[in-house]
């Protein structure tokens, strides 16, 4: 009996990684016909004939008419139908809190900021949580999960984050008690930089064929998610990649994690927030500012040709391209996604992270990478699916925009499994 339901189950999870192969293929390649994607997937006719089907009536994919095939053949063309289904999307950053819906194909429908997170106000947000995303599904049938990108380190089997600098109060919350089965739909939770990185990969077209990239979010906190060979690396808890808590300086600024010198202490926006206090001239008024507030305004003078501004945008970059170091000699990635707020400074910083790789990274490792390895990506709101028919465009759900023309993703993605590497998947329906 034993060994009947572990047969079961192996042909259940074979089942569901090839729905979701053709997902992503249809994704990825758009309109394409079953015997394209039978090649494509190296599974047999009989068996995509079967899958396809089963997507068809659950309404995940449709057929859209003729193709011209081989040898002049026709054939049935399919594509996602990325309007019968909606997700719910929530990023954790501390002091923001942000809930989205969006299309299958990550295009934002909606984006809600709730009011600013302070620590005796955690309890009334996880509250307002629950409530709005009720409403969502009260009010839109066609959702069907809900992605939650929260801060590290997060330990993944506990549901809780091991430390959140500036803001202790999250640790009390249990994700997966407070969120998991609250709702009638499922839920999935990642640490917020895990979640941008398998965004990247799984649906960015100018990186997920790469399978080595990083993703750098430098925001409320600093975290890193690296997808390593194909496979992102969690380490044993869950919690592995946190180059926030790295330190930089064995002499430097105390954190809220018992370390001294943390990287996020020096690149953070609340980091930035604490200059801009210091200083008291550059941005007047930071004091009254709420961390993300002062840190764009910063950016908008630094912007508008603000010496003293640039000059801190400047010495900020110096500690990104740090970080940028780091990733480099710890995981040798192709490329480095720099995103979240303090992306939106925009070239002077990238400009000065560059150049900063430049003088500190191994030369061979660094030279080994793409032409451009480091990218920016800025906030915007929104991506449009390659197999709509349309031009993609360049934004990312709750995220930022990438300086390249190519679409990417911030926010967890639900993410489509795969095989692993060097693993041969078999035809089964």
């Amino acid at each position: 009996m034993a060994t009947n339901t572990t047969h079961a189950t192996s042909q259940a999870s074979v089942s569901e990684s090839n729905r979701s192969r053709i997902v992503k293929h249809l994704y990825h390649n758009g309109i394409s016909s079953r015997a394209q994607i039978a090649k494509a997937l190296e599974l047999t006719p009989a068996a995509i004939t079967k899958i396809t089907a089963r997507l068809i009536e659950a309404g995940m994919i449709e057929e859209t008419g003729d193709l011209e095939g081989s040898k002049n053949r026709r054939s049935i063309g399919l594509k996602l139908n990325t309007t019968r289904f909606r997700v719910i999307g929530i990023k954790f950053a501390r002091s923001l809190v942000q809930i989205g819906v969006f299309g299958l194909c990550g295009n934002a429908l909606s984006i809600e900021n709730l009011p600013t997170v302070y620590d005796n106000t955690i309890d009334d947000t996880i509250a307002t949580i629950h409530q709005r995303v009720e409403q969502l599904l009260d009010n839109d049938p066609s959702i069907v999960a809900i992605g939650m990108a929260v801060p590290g380190p997060y330990l993944r089997n506990v549901g809780r984050t091991a430390v959140v600098s500036s803001m202790q109060g999250w640790r009390r919350i249990n994700f997966i008690d407070e969120f998991v089965t609250a709702f009638r739909v499922p839920v999935f939770i990642e640490q917020d930089a895990r979640a941008g990185a398998l965004a990247h990969y799984l649906f960015d077209p100018s990186v997920h064929a790469d399978g080595n990239l990083a993703y750098y979010l430098v925001g409320e906190g600093v975290g890193l998610g690296v997808i390593d060979n194909g496979r992102l690396i969690n380490g044993f808890l869950g919690a592995a990649t946190e180059i926030g808590h790295i330190s930089i300086d064995v002499n430097g600024r105390p954190c809220d994690c018992g370390n001294i010198g943390c990287l996020e202490r020096y690149c953070s926006t609340p980091a930035i927030h604490d200059t801009l206090i210091a200083d008291g001239t550059v941005v007047p008024g930071a004091a009254d500012m709420t961390h993300t507030e002062a840190a764009r305004a910063l950016f908008a003078k630094a912007g508008d040709g603000d010496e003293a501004a640039i000059a801190i945008v400047r010495e900020v970059a110096r500690y990104v391209g740090y970080g940028c170091v780091t990733i480099f000699n710890g995981y040798n990635p192709e490329h480095i996604i720099i995103g979240d707020i303090v992306s939106e400074a925009g070239p002077i910083l990238l400009d000065e992270v560059r150049a900063t790789v430049a003088e500190r990274a191994i030369p061979e490792i660094n030279a080994s990478t793409s032409d451009q390895p480091i990218h920016l990506v800025r906030r915007r709101g929104g991506l449009r699916c390659r197999s709509s028919g349309s031009d993609p465009i360049p934004r990312t759900p709750l995220g930022v925009l990438r300086r390249l023309p190519k679409p990417s993703a911030d926010i967890t993605r639900f993410s489509i499994r795969t095989p692993d590497k060097g693993t041969k998947e078999r035809n089964q329906p």
